[in-house]
């Protein structure tokens, strides 16, 4: 018996059935078989990565539910709402680990190999990876034109909800909070559950020509949420009146001192705020790049946000490609090395859209170079692997895992 078919009963069996086949039907159950292998690699690491950013809002979520008694649902809501902006990354990343993963089996267990044998051409393994990146596409693509700005109002009008609840959450410790137009507030410890101040120092110019600081060791903090208003009380404290116009000074001693925050202006105008780039659905950036004639800077931020609509679910496309070579040189390197050069790849992906997003806003160059250029160069490098390995040229990964590893050990002691 052969002994790689010995090896390989699935493949081997695999053959067996076709061999007496035509063509189509051949290529129609590998098809099959590749495309069901690539979905449970794809699935694990869409939840993990997923896990990964639960995670990064594990102490903001414990700190919302605990100390500032955010209900859960609100939370949960929360989560949801933020899921789309992080979604059109995770899944082309789940897209081509997926690809990668599922290659690096066929190749670590040697039925690349067999397939070959079966006069099977590495070009023939490609319809279920592109039917597949296809897949990745549409779920980017619906995440980038309907779930972002879908996310991103949701997560506002929540906000605003929360905000008029809980005015202390975004009071934070030795911070200028500036929230509130024309106050300033500075606290040097908050306690949370009490609605206690520590060291308060507040800087008032809603008066005109009046410039008011008061200083207080303790404070305390009353919300009236049917008001949009906030009573701020300081304890044996200090006020200074100072008057820019007739240059004068008066300071007041106080055992109690009430000061109204009076929220319903500034919540009630950052909820009627324009919708920025990312809040606007695909009709209304081409509306608005439509109809702008100054093309400043928000113009290409706009034009940026509605390239990157698109090039970002056809990254599952240059993303996908390269996965392929990288996972069948497997039988050339360790499985380490692709997995690392895998991650690497969609990190230096990611830094090329973000250099093209800062250029692009910068007006270096157009949008449109920023926002599909690294695609064009993932795509182009995936199918020059690809064409390299179908002429069976070895790819020195460990040469560039090895390069990698020394840049990665620079950038943590630099």
């Amino acid at each position: 018996m052969d002994p790689i078919s010995s090896r390989l009963p699935l493949t081997s069996d695999l053959l067996d059935r076709t061999k007496n086949l035509n063509g189509m039907k051949i290529n129609s159950i590998l098809n099959k078989y590749i495309f069901f292998e690539l979905i449970p690699p794809f699935a694990i690491n869409l939840a993990f990565l997923s896990f990964i950013f639960l995670m990064t809002k594990i102490l903001e979520i414990t700190n919302l539910i605990v100390n500032y008694r955010v209900s859960l649902l609100k939370v949960v809501l929360m989560l949801t709402y933020s899921m789309p902006f992080f979604l059109e990354f995770i899944i082309p990343m789940s897209v081509m680990m997926s690809v990668l993963l599922t290659f690096l089996r066929l190749s670590g267990d040697n039925e690349i190999l067999a397939l070959k044998a079966g006069g099977v051409s590495i070009y023939g393994l490609l319809p279920p990876v592109f039917l597949f990146c296809m897949f990745g596409l549409v779920l980017t693509g619906f995440m980038t034109i309907y779930g972002l700005p879908w996310g991103r109002l949701s997560f506002k009008e929540l906000a605003y909800k929360v905000a008029r609840e809980n005015f202390d959450i975004g009071l934070k410790e030795r911070t200028f909070n500036t929230r509130i137009d024309g106050v300033m507030i500075y606290v040097s410890e908050v306690d949370i559950k009490k609605k206690r101040l520590i060291d308060v120092f507040i800087e008032d110019q809603r008066t005109k020509n009046i410039v008011s600081t008061a200083v207080a060791p303790e404070g305390i903090l009353f919300s009236d949420p049917e008001n949009l208003a906030f009573h701020l009380r300081l304890y044996n404290g200090i006020i200074n009146k100072v008057s820019p116009e007739t240059r004068s000074v008066h300071s007041i001693h106080f055992d109690t001192y009430d000061i109204r925050l009076d929220m319903k202006k500034d919540l009630m105008s950052a909820k009627n705020q324009p919708k920025d780039e990312e809040e606007m659905t695909l009709t209304e950036l081409r509306a608005y790049l439509r109809n702008d004639t100054k093309k400043e800077a928000q113009y290409y931020l706009t034009l940026m946000e509605f390239h990157k609509k698109f090039s970002l679910p056809f990254s599952c496309f240059a993303l996908g490609l390269l996965a392929v070579p990288l996972g069948m040189q497997t039988n050339r390197a360790k499985k380490s090395y692709g997995l690392v050069v895998g991650l690497v790849m969609f990190f230096l992906y990611y830094m090329m859209l973000s250099a093209g997003w800062v250029f692009g806003e910068a007006g270096v160059y157009p949008p449109l170079i920023g926002m599909w250029i690294p695609n064009v160069i993932m795509g182009s490098l995936g199918l020059f692997l690809l064409i390299k390995t179908a002429h069976e040229h070895s790819i020195r990964i460990d040469l560039f895992f090895n390069w990698a590893s020394r840049l990665v050990s620079r950038s943590v002691r630099g």
